[in-house]
């Protein structure tokens, strides 16, 4: 069996899954931007460990069991839903207030960031169906012990690759200083995005 193109392919579709705009690009890049570099790449890391979550239940077959019990399903999506939601709301409520110190000085706490990222991964039921599903198709049939390893090891690599690149990104200068000038319109397109998502998920059968 030829584990390593097995894995190459893995990566390929990982890397790809990550690169798509969704919610954790929202969240990770209006972190950076709006708060601190240091707390964009804690949302990041945050991300990588829910990659890295999810990779070690599907290897372990539960994340195929959980996509196909209704109820647990279910539960995921609503959770995800009312949590994006949330969030979209809180962004536009907040869009036009003034910040009352730097950006530096309205960091979050790396922990909280990095709580955030993760629970917003873990609570995205598309995550559940491509980590459920992408394994049970691409993962060979009784593989040695550090095939999965090597697998739940790429996925948080590339998820926190990427997502902290994007951390470090939006959270240069000239990058905040543009974004910062616009701030209620970046604020308020970020948290319709996130309301549109949630509503997606919450209205989708």
């Amino acid at each position: 069996m030829d584990y390593l193109g097995a894995l190459l392919a893995i990566s390929g579709v990982l890397a790809l899954s990550v690169v798509s705009p969704g919610p954790n690009f929202a969240i990770v890049t209006s972190t950076a931007t709006l708060r601190s570099r240091r707390a964009g790449v804690a949302t990041g890391l945050g991300m990588s460990a829910a990659s890295a979550t999810w990779t070690l239940l599907a290897v372990a077959g539960l994340g195929l069991i959980v996509s196909q019990v209704e109820w647990l399903h279910l539960g995921i999506r609503l959770l995800g839903a009312a949590y994006l939601i949330w969030l979209g709301g809180r962004m536009i409520l907040g869009a036009r207030k003034a910040p009352l110190a730097t950006p530096e000085r309205l960091e979050s706490s790396p922990i909280a960031a990095a709580r955030k990222g993760y629970l917003v991964s873990m609570t995205n039921p598309k995550a559940l169906a491509f980590y459920g599903s992408i394994f049970a198709v691409m993962v060979p049939a009784h593989a040695p012990v550090w095939f999965y390893a090597a697998i739940v090891v790429i996925a948080a690599l590339v998820s926190g690759t990427w997502y902290c690149s994007m951390a470090l990104l939006f959270s240069r200068p000239g990058v905040r200083g543009g974004f910062m000038r616009f701030k209620a319109v970046f604020e308020t397109l970020m948290g319709s995005f996130l309301l549109v998502m949630g509503g997606k998920l919450l209205l989708s059968r």
